[in-house]
C-alpha cells in the first residue's frame, strides 16, 4: 500500500487501530535533560486510554533502569521493562554467534555490561583475553584505547556486533557524533564491518514488538535516516515529530523509504483528525487542508499558504514525494523550510 493510498483512508487520528506506541527518545520524549514540550502531557494521556507504551532508543551508554528512572522524572510512569534499547538488540543477536556464557570485549558503557550480564555472557575491556566476541555501543567515555582494543581482536575474525551506526547523537549543547562515528573508526581499522542491532536495522524493532505483543504499532521519530528508515523497513507506519533532529529541509529531499506517514508538529498530533491530502489529476498539485502546493516545470510554487504550517509542509511533501524527481532538480522556496 502506498503512502498517500493509505493517507486517504478515513484515518481519525494517527492513533486509530493503533495497540502500542513505540517512541524514540533523543528530540521526541527529551532533549537533553529536559522534557520536549507537550510529550509528557501526550504520552501520559496515550496511556490513560489504555493503549501500550514502550519507548525504544539506539543509546547504549545508559540500562533500562536509567532510562526508566530518567522518564519518570518528568512525571511519566515507566518501568525498565517499558524501555527497548539497541544493547537488548545486541545481545539478542549475540546469542546466536557465539556460545553461552562466553567472554566479550565491551567497547562502550553501563547499558552494554548490564544487558551482556543479565543474558550470561562475561565482560572484558582487553584484547588479550581472547575474547569470543566484540560488542560495540555509544559512551561518551569511549576513547582511542577501548577502539584500539576491539580493533586488536577483530583482527583475529571473531564476530563484531555493534549496537547502532548514528553518526550524530543530539544532546544538551547540540548535535555531537554518535556511535556510528566510533564504528567507522574501527571499520577503519579492520576492514570489516559489524552486524547491527539498533535502528534503523530491523532488530530493535522486533525487539519491540516481541515486548509488547503489539500487533499494530505506530512508531514515532524524530530522524529520518534512522527511526523513519527503520520503521519502515519493519513494516510499521510511523510518525514524524518536528521536534528533534530532522526538521522540513530534511523531510522535503526525503528519500523513498525514508518517508513518514504522518508528519507532526509534536506529540500532539497523536490525538488531532490527520487531513486528507488531495491530488490534481496530474499529480502536479498537493492540496491539504487550505494549503495547496503545485510543481510548474523546475519550480515548487505555493499556490495557497493556508492557516497551517504543518499543512503546508505537508502538501509540499506529498507532491514533491510523488513527482518522483530529486529534490536538487527543483527551486524550492525558502518559506517551506525555513522556521
Amino acid at each position: 500500500m502506498s503512502l498517500f493510498a493509505r493517507r486517504s483512508r478515513s484515518v481519525a487520528t494517527p492513533l486509530d487501530g493503533v495497540d502500542a506506541v513505540l517512541a524514540d527518545l533523543d528530540g521526541v520524549v527529551y532533549q537533553g535533560p529536559k522534557a520536549i514540550p507537550f510529550a509528557v502531557e501526550s504520552l501520559t494521556r496515550v496511556a490513560a486510554a489504555g493503549t501500550k507504551i514502550g519507548y525504544i532508543t539506539n543509546n547504549a551508554s545508559r540500562t533500562d533502569r536509567q532510562v526508566a528512572e530518567h522518564l519518570s522524572s518528568f512525571g511519566l510512569d515507566v518501568a525498565a521493562s517499558d524501555v527497548v534499547t539497541s544493547p537488548q538488540a545486541a545481545v539478542r543477536l549475540l546469542a546466536d554467534l557465539v556460545q553461552p556464557g562466553s567472554l566479550i570485549l565491551v567497547v562502550g558503557g553501563d547499558g552494554l555490561v548490564d544487558e551482556l550480564g543479565k543474558a550470561g555472557f562475561r565482560v572484558t575491556r582487553e584484547s588479550a583475553d581472547e575474547p569470543a566476541a566484540v560488542i560495540q555501543g555509544f559512551s561518551p567515555e569511549v576513547g582511542w584505547k577501548q577502539l584500539a582494543e576491539a580493533s586488536f581482536a577483530l583482527h583475529r575474525g571473531i564476530p563484531w556486533v555493534a549496537t547502532n551506526t548514528d553518526w550524530t547523537i543530539p544532546v544538551a549543547g547540540g548535535i555531537a557524533p554518535g556511535n556510528g562515528t566510533l564504528v567507522s573508526a574501527v571499520h577503519t581499522a579492520v576492514g570489516r564491518l559489524p552486524v547491527v542491532a539498533g535502528k534503523p536495522e530491523v532488530a530493535i524493532f522486533e525487539e519491540a514488538r516481541r515486548r509488547f505483543g503489539a500487533s499494530s504499532p505506530l512508531f514515532v521519530g524524530d530522524r529520518l535516516d534512522t527511526d523513519i528508515l527503520g520503521a519502515n523497513r519493519a513494516g510499521m507506519p510511523v510518525a514524524h515529530v518536528l521536534t528533534g533532529v530532522d526538521t522540513a529541509k530534511q523531510l522535503l529531499s526525503a528519500k523513498p523509504d525514508e518517508r513518514p506517514q504522518f508528519i507532526l508538529d509534536d506529540l500532539r498530533g497523536l490525538f488531532e483528525p490527520y487531513p486528507v491530502t488531495t491530488f490534481s489529476k496530474d499529480s502536479s498539485t498537493a492540496t491539504v487542508g487550505g494549503a495547496k502546493v503545485q510543481i510548474r516545470g523546475n519550480d515548487v510554487v505555493i499556490a495557497s499558504a493556508g492557516d497551517s504550517r504543518t499543512d503546508l509542509l505537508r502538501a509540499a511533501c506529498a507532491v514533491i514525494w510523488t513527482s518522483g524527481r530529486a529534490i536538487y532538480g527543483l527551486q524550492v522556496p525558502e518559506e517551506l523550510y525555513e522556521g
